[in-house]
């Protein structure tokens, strides 16, 4: 089985938008700008790196990026039987498992990445990576230097060995002499704004906990492997508090790493920028096949590896069976491809509904469900039975 795992705030880099201009799934960063009120191009054409450190712009250019990436990679008829995200990667992990549609998460990751800036401009404080020393040590380095009256927590435990502690500028210097102190190799500082997954978000909480408040969930698709419990989740009303707690919450990604091995994933594919997840992947879990894209030649590339380990097997072009509950509608004809007016993620659709035109030819669904997404945009010439819009179907 083969799960996509989504990377968090800290792999964005500048122009990481610049290799998809002229690809299908660019068409998202429209739509994304639509949702969040934000310029989504600009951020990922031309923002420096100085402006995509800041935490708003850094979560809406990554979570964009990697909804591009995964949107080429069901393009190409590649399914998950599992997804998960790290901290910010969860929102995309929700959209790939249909829990809440793309628009909904954009405008929920704008709120979030605001939310968090806020808190961190209230409340200053940072993050650093402790590298070499088991998480006990370094969950006792932070109480030690807590019990003497300094703010630092451990925030995210990434993998074996690798582990990052976040609080006040202060106290992180303490506790990363006391980590040193416990046989930890190297204290470096993450290039972060803000004490993120510790109590210094207690007020972004509360502001999220109001747009999250707004958004109707879905169950999922296909297991989520959650950040805060590091449970394998599918029912819609475990997403609002499982997202607010995250906030203040650490990200335990190696005890997630584990959860996912343990339900039969032995295939890790990271969608979106960096391979940072790639890297904590290979040293969790030793018998797992890694792989990760984030331009379409990586995307083109990822697709011949993965048919290499299963030859047998041909992608979905006519609808196949992408889940247990996941279905495609594919174009009748080759032509250029328009939409029904008004068509947005979410829409009940019915079988003989039509999802659009190719040339003459209306694009019908076989299918009863919801749309998840259309995956091919207005004015796009598509080929004969080439996968057009992606469905939730209903029982």
């Amino acid at each position: 089985m083969l799960a996509f795992t989504f990377p968090g705030q800290g792999s964005q880099k500048p122009a990481m938008g610049a290799a998809w201009q002229d690809q299908p799934s660019w068409a998202l960063v429209a739509r994304a700008s639509e949702a969040s009120g934000r310029d989504v191009a600009a951020l990922l054409l031309e923002a420096d790196a100085d402006e995509l450190k800041l935490t708003h712009n850094a979560q809406l250019s990554t979570f964009v990026l990697s909804m591009v990436v995964f949107d080429a990679v069901r393009r190409r008829g590649i399914g998950a039987s599992h997804v998960a995200g790290h901290s910010l990667g969860e929102y995309s992990a929700l959209v790939a498992a249909g829990v809440i549609d793309f628009g909904t998460g954009c405008r929920l990751v704008a709120e979030r990445g605001a939310a968090m800036r806020e808190a961190s401009l209230q409340q200053v404080g940072t993050m650093a990576a402790v590298l070499g020393l088991d998480d006990p040590l370094v969950e006792e380095a932070c109480a030690e230097v807590r019990a003497g009256g300094g703010e630092v927590w451990l925030a995210n435990a990434n993998a074996p060995g690798q582990a990052v502690i976040a609080g006040a500028p202060e106290a992180l210097e303490l506790a990363g002499a006391a980590a040193k102190a416990r046989g930890a190799k190297r204290v470096m500082p993450v290039a972060v704004t803000g004490a993120f997954h510790t109590p210094y978000m207690a007020t972004a909480q509360t502001r999220l906990d109001a747009a999250l408040a707004s958004v109707r969930f879905a169950d999922a698709v296909v297991p989520v492997a959650a950040n805060t419990d590091a449970a394998l989740h599918r029912a819609a009303g475990d997403w609002p508090g499982l997202l607010s707690q995250q906030l203040c919450s650490p990200v335990r990604w190696r005890e997630l790493l584990g959860v996912l091995s343990a339900d039969g994933v032995s295939v890790l594919v990271e969608l979106g920028p960096g391979n940072v997840l790639t890297g904590m992947a290979k040293r969790t879990v030793e018998d797992a096949r890694t792989f990760s894209a984030a331009t379409p030649q990586e995307v083109d590339r990822l697709v011949t590896e993965l048919a290499a380990l299963a030859p047998d097997e041909t992608p979905p072009t006519d609808g196949e069976h992408l889940t247990a509950s996941e279905r495609l509608v594919v174009s009748p004809a080759a032509g250029v491809f328009s939409p029904v007016a008004d068509l947005r993620d979410g829409h009940r659709v019915e079988v003989g509904d039509v999802i659009g035109r190719v040339g003459e030819h209306e694009v019908r669904s076989r299918f009863t469900g919801w749309l998840m997404g259309l995956l091919a945009h207005h004015g796009e010439r598509v080929t004969s039975r080439q996968p057009i819009a992606w469905l939730r179907t209903a029982p």
